[in-house]
């Protein structure tokens, strides 16, 4: 059985179309979910920055969090081609991470057939 991973990303949102196409230029690209989401930074991020109630109010700006179950063998492409897309060097660009997946089933296949 092949050794899968759980890729997600937190990603500006006007990097979602680009990161698409880029993924899918990938032949072992296997495709991904999209969700929206809210996000803050920590506060050692911004030290730079007054801190003021509406700051703090209003903290959490939007992001997407893309989600691919991959082969432990793709994974690392992937997650190099979501940080070159996703890279603009400035605050917020977002993380990446992977996570071990102990079972793997397309539910488009027969219920005894786990990939």
């Amino acid at each position: 059985m092949t050794t899968m991973l759980e890729i997600k990303a937190i990603i500006r949102p006007a990097r979602l179309d680009q990161l698409r196409a880029a993924l899918r230029l990938l032949p072992e690209f296997p495709g991904m979910s999209v969700a929206r989401v809210d996000g803050c930074s920590a506060t050692w991020v911004e030290q730079s920055e007054p801190v003021g109630i509406k700051r703090d109010l209003l903290d959490y700006t939007p992001k997407v969090m893309v989600v691919i179950v991959a082969s432990d063998e793709a994974a690392e492409r992937l997650c190099a081609t979501i940080h070159r897309v996703a890279h603009t060097g400035r605050v917020g660009d977002g993380l990446i991470w992977t996570t071990r997946v102990d079972q793997f089933i397309r539910i488009t296949a027969p219920a005894d057939e786990a990939s």
